[in-house]
């Protein structure tokens, strides 16, 4: 078995990184969105640097993937961002030499939200790597503060899964043909997401609402506030088959913990990862409601309805689309919608035609 094998759909990324094993480096940044496997391929790049080999049996394989080897470090950031002082423990995390090995691995998660005094105080450290380590950063998108140092690593791309590889590894797990589809459509690339919308009863209603979000809005504040509070219950509701999991690894956990005691539990990490996924989930599940919303609008555009002005509804798909690359950059959601809501054009005069646009 290879340590490949768990690394969907990312096929040139793959042979990317296996020629790159041949001849490493210092620090790579692998750049994709949430749920593109990037994590899965960093610790599968890791289990490959460290024994050189990409065979998955062996022990050290076996303890990375599943991120419990000593000579493999990951990074996760506890505020809204990686700060100066985030920025000085994977520093001190360098430093360390390889206990197990003769190589170390440092993986740094979410490194787009790396503040820009971060990146400063570590830019020495990709200046001048030490001989036994290696960088492995993973990055949603390049933003400005990473330029320094992203010029400093080799660059792997991981783009967003397409819809035919969620599909197919959804049946190949035992989902029906038809759920498959309509899951991996609105999984947005993520086949983590996929997984978590298996379990969600609502998601078809929940779509629906979104959609309706531009035919509610009218022009007054009012309309705008209740639009706002209507897609964050729907976010709500939306994180509610990933609460039902968080729940049961917690009842999971407490067990544990009476058995084997509180010490080393592990209790924190996991309330911290918790918190971490549901942000990244509900935050996913917005990107994708705003979809929603730009496919009505672009309804419109393609129609060309008598008496309507496209270009109205051309400019509210710019502003829908940067509303969606803004929510990478950790924003306050709820501000973001009361701006980007009070900006959108009402598709309430068109409610009385959408048989002509919904065709």
């Amino acid at each position: 078995m290879s340590v490949w094998d768990r690394v969907l759909g990312q096929e040139s990324a793959v042979a990317t990184l296996r020629a790159l094993a041949e001849r490493p480096t210092h620090a790579y940044l692998f750049v994709g969105p949430e749920g593109a496997g990037k994590e899965t391929a960093a610790r599968s790049f890791a289990a490959h640097l460290v024994t050189g080999s990409d065979n998955s049996t062996s022990r050290a394989a076996d303890l990375i993937l599943r991120g419990a080897y000593a000579d493999v470090a990951e990074i996760l950031r506890e505020g809204a961002a990686i700060d100066r002082d985030e920025a000085q423990a994977i520093v001190e995390q360098s430093v360390l030499t390889p206990t197990e090995g003769d190589l170390r691995v440092v993986i740094v998660h979410e490194v787009h939200l790396m503040r820009d005094t971060a990146a400063a105080r570590l830019l020495k450290t990709f200046e001048e790597p030490y001989d036994r380590l290696v960088f492995i950063l993973l990055a949603e998108q390049l933003v400005p503060a990473l330029e320094t140092i992203a010029s400093r690593c080799v660059v792997v791309q991981f783009p967003a899964l397409a819809e035919a590889t969620i599909s197919e590894q959804l049946r190949s797990e035992g989902v029906g043909a038809e759920t498959a589809v309509r899951v991996a459509r609105s999984a947005a690339g993520s086949i983590d997401r996929a997984r978590i919308l298996l379990d969600d009863p609502a998601l078809a209603e929940r779509q629906a609402a979104f959609a309706e979000v531009p035919y509610q809005l009218d022009g007054s504040g009012a309309a705008v506030a209740k639009a706002v509070e209507t897609v964050n219950s729907l976010l709500e509701r939306a994180a509610e088959p990933l609460l039902a999991r968080h729940e049961a690894e917690l009842e999971a956990l407490e067990a544990r913990v009476k058995m084997l005691g509180e010490r080393g539990s592990g209790r924190r990490t996991l309330a911290d990862a918790h918190k971490r996924q549901i942000r990244k989930f509900k935050t996913d599940e917005l990107r994708e409601g705003l979809r929603l919303v730009v496919a009505e609008y672009h309804k419109v555009v393609t129609r060309l309805l008598p008496d309507v002005d496209p270009a109205i509804y051309e400019q509210a798909i710019h502003d829908v689309h940067d509303a969606i690359g803004a929510l990478s950059l950790n924003v306050n959601e709820t501000l973001l919608l009361h701006s980007l809501f009070a900006r959108c054009p009402s598709l309430h005069m068109i409610a009385g035609r959408r048989d002509l646009i919904d065709v």
